[in-house]
């Protein structure tokens, strides 16, 4: 192929090994298995201002006979429509969905937000002529925000943790109270063995050896019917 005005009807698709004449025609490789492409990390802001920074992945290809409108529309191979041009559609992308979230909305509606711009990606790509397999975002939230989540955790964490202190004390003192009931019976039952004990003591103290004799036979206890 040769000439600037070269349109899709000068591409021929070929697979396999290809003779050409150098001089005259070019080849351009676009390979038809899933690519997975790992992009810079970049910025992006928040409806509110707050900035994160995305560190995306995707992986692509390119659609079944598309090739030769590709190459049409950018006169490039593969390796740089997917570093330049893919690259860009996709901070563009990142950048569109992150102008409609706040920071709060994004933090409670991650996977909202990633889907929202998975589908964005998807129509973009569809257009273009190549099919999206999969893109992660590797959303880094900003440090201000990092530390927040983490406080929150940490307070949360704390809580749970004097809510069991709690339980474990409140468990305590009722073991201790059951104890401190059962040894209050206890000494009862003690204290009354020995008043017993005690009066009985004290009936032998005053005895004079004698058994005492109450009507008519000897007895140690009087009848009191």
């Amino acid at each position: 192929m040769y000439g600037s005005e070269k349109g899709v009807q000068d591409v021929t698709i070929v697979t396999g090994r290809v003779w050409y004449n150098p001089l005259t025609e070019n080849v351009y490789e676009f390979p038809t298995y899933v690519q997975t492409v790992d992009y810079p990390k970049f910025t992006v802001n928040a409806k509110d201002g707050s900035i994160f920074d995305v560190d995306p992945t995707l992986s692509f290809k390119v659609k079944d006979n598309h090739s030769p409108d590709i190459f049409k529309k950018y006169r490039k191979d593969i390796e740089v429509i997917t570093k330049t041009t893919l690259f860009n559609y996709i901070r563009d992308a990142f950048r569109i969905e992150f102008n409609k979230y706040s920071t709060d909305s994004i933090i409670s509606n991650r996977e909202m937000f990633e889907n929202a711009v998975q589908k964005h990606m998807q129509i973009l790509l569809d257009k273009e002529g190549f099919q999206l397999e999969q893109m992660t975002s590797g959303i880094l939230y900003p440090e201000s925000i990092t530390q927040a989540i983490n406080a929150k955790n940490a307070a949360i964490q704390q809580a749970m943790r004097v809510e069991n202190e709690l339980k474990v004390a409140q468990a305590q003192a009722r073991k201790l109270m059951v104890l401190a009931e059962a040894e209050a019976k206890a000494n009862e039952l003690r204290k009354q063995s020995l008043n017993q004990l005690l009066i009985q003591q004290q009936f032998i103290e005053k005895w004079d050896g004698k058994t005492p004799i109450y009507g008519q036979a000897p007895s140690f206890f009087k009848s009191i019917n």
